[in-house]
């Protein structure tokens, strides 16, 4: 990928992720181009990129647009990133060192902080939490698994999920970090896939409960107008 590419695939990829960039829309390469400072021709090559890692689909006319996923598809993704992430967690309770367990103990404590703070902090939260996810990964020593969930983790609905967190189900989050550091610390890997698989699955039940919220609120607008 060239370098005006890179740069094309970053700026449309966070503002996907961002959620400027919102589910359905279309895609239009001139104005992606204006907003990158690039030409056409990157922007293309960012666009075929992000359609291969389902950020954004193609349609029958070629026209591109951001890609809204059904709870299906939601459901499945959290599914694959259970399965995988607990794998991740079973291959770090062997592998973990007693250093990367006492930063994954500081990245929670930072955590709960972000919870517990006056104005809860979505934000730090999800920085913490990507942090901590990441250094279990990093701790399972496996190049095939980081690949297999860097389509997966970074996801829209991961970021759309956290945001409709509130402060019981951070500290909830939190609880469960807790619980997969006591499993590292007795080197237990059935205990951490576990903990790990479980903890996924509430976060889809989170999500799942945001989506249907936000789709009765939809149909009492429509229902409205």
């Amino acid at each position: 990928m060239s370098k005006a590419a890179e740069i094309a695939y970053r700026y449309i990829r966070g503002a996907i992720l961002e959620g400027s960039l919102a589910p359905g829309k279309q895609l239009r390469e001139e104005q992606l181009a204006e907003s990158c400072g690039v030409s056409r021709t990157p922007v293309r090559e960012a666009l075929r990129r992000l359609e291969t890692e389902h950020y954004v689909r193609r349609s029958g006319s070629q026209r591109t647009f951001v890609t809204d996923w059904s709870l299906d598809d939601i459901e499945e993704a959290f599914l694959l990133r259970g399965m995988l992430e607990g794998h991740a967690a079973a291959r770090a309770a062997d592998r973990i060192s007693a250093e990367q367990i006492e930063l994954l103990a500081t990245h929670n404590k930072h955590l709960r902080e972000a919870a517990s703070s006056h104005r809860l902090d979505p934000t730090s939260f999800l920085e913490r939490n990507r942090e901590f996810h990441s250094l279990v990964l990093q701790a399972a020593g496996s190049e095939r698994l980081s690949a297999l969930l860097s389509a997966i983790v970074e996801q829209p609905i991961v970021i759309r999920t956290v945001r409709r967190y509130d402060r019981d189900q951070i500290l909830r989050s939190y609880s469960e970090h807790e619980e997969l550091i006591l499993a590292f610390r007795r080197r237990d890997p059935l205990w951490a896939e576990a903990v790990m698989r479980a903890h996924i699955r509430r976060a889809f039940h989170a999500y799942r409960d945001a989506f249907e919220i936000a789709q009765r609120a939809e149909q009492i607008v429509e229902a409205a107008e």
